[in-house]
């Protein structure tokens, strides 16, 4: 019959040709793909040659000698008259760069003389006398006066009272990955700073030849301020009044635990407690 309906028979019409959505999905694929490629191409470029522009970027051991150098700014502006001691260098690790990736900070600090009532003055002046790059200043603080600056390179600087007759100034990293880690400038022969250590340990009847630490910064007008340090445990009843021959009769600071006093160009620091008897002597930036 010719009513019959034929099947299996091929279109001549040919293959459907794509939609515009699905069109539309491939050129959307193809650009992402193609940004994407654009993007970690400019990373990897700016990695290899831009200079940092958060701190997660430089790794403690860059850091390290911006910290170094920013001690010495401080030692500067604090003055031979006010300076009292450079305290060693300090890594923390265990901080968090990113959720993933472990770091580690390094703080230095300075120690200044200020007598109380002075301390707000005293920042001030160290202020005044940093780089003005650092945009220093003092403000209020939870316990009084801070002073506020910035050294470059993301490492920050603080400085506050600590009701002893002293302010301390802390240069801190932050959190930073660890890379090559924190090495010390090598430390040169001791100087005058050796020898005041030496006698003042010999007043408080602790041995003479005690082991004791150098720390140094470099100066921003060339050479070094040091700092000669011992620590040591109990020993021998010790009092501030056996320096009081060394000091002239005429200290820096006797605010007991804490003495200063100058001998020659060095600064001579004692704390003295019954578990421990803590000594620096040191020698600032030259003029």
């Amino acid at each position: 019959m010719s009513g019959a309906v034929q099947t299996g028979r091929a279109s001549s019409a040919g293959p459907a040709a794509p939609t515009p959505a699905r069109s539309r999905r491939r050129w959307l694929l193809a650009v992402t793909v193609a940004w994407a490629v654009l993007l970690g191409g400019l990373t990897w470029i700016s990695v290899r040659n831009d200079p940092p522009t958060v701190r997660e970027q430089r790794s403690l051991d860059q850091a390290g000698p911006v910290v170094d150098r920013a001690v010495g700014e401080l030692v500067r502006a604090a003055g031979a008259a006010g300076l009292l001691e450079l305290g060693p260098a300090r890594v923390a690790s265990g901080c968090r760069v990113t959720p993933f990736a472990d770091g580690a900070r390094l703080r230095r600090e300075v120690g200044v003389l200020a007598a109380t009532g002075d301390e707000r003055a005293v920042l001030a002046g160290i202020a005044e006398r940093l780089p003005a790059s650092w945009r220093a200043g003092v403000g209020p603080g939870v316990d009084g006066p801070e002073l506020r600056a910035d050294a470059g390179e993301f490492v920050a600087v603080e400085g506050r009272p600590t009701v002893d007759g002293r302010v301390r100034l802390v240069v801190d990293t932050g959190c930073r990955p660890v890379g090559a880690g924190y090495t010390p400038a090598p430390a040169t022969a001791g100087g005058p700073e050796t020898a005041a250590l030496t006698a003042a340990l010999r007043a408080l009847d602790r041995p003479g030849d005690a082991a004791s630490e150098l720390v140094t910064a470099p100066c921003p007008g060339g050479g070094l301020a040091r700092t000669a340090w011992s620590a040591n445990g109990p020993g021998p009843a010790a009092s501030t009044a056996a320096l009081a021959p060394l000091a002239g009769s005429a200290p820096l600071l006797d605010h007991p635990p804490v003495y200063a006093y100058r001998s020659g160009v060095v600064t001579v620091l004692a704390e003295i407690s019954p578990d421990e008897t803590r000594l620096a002597a040191t020698v600032g930036c030259p003029v």
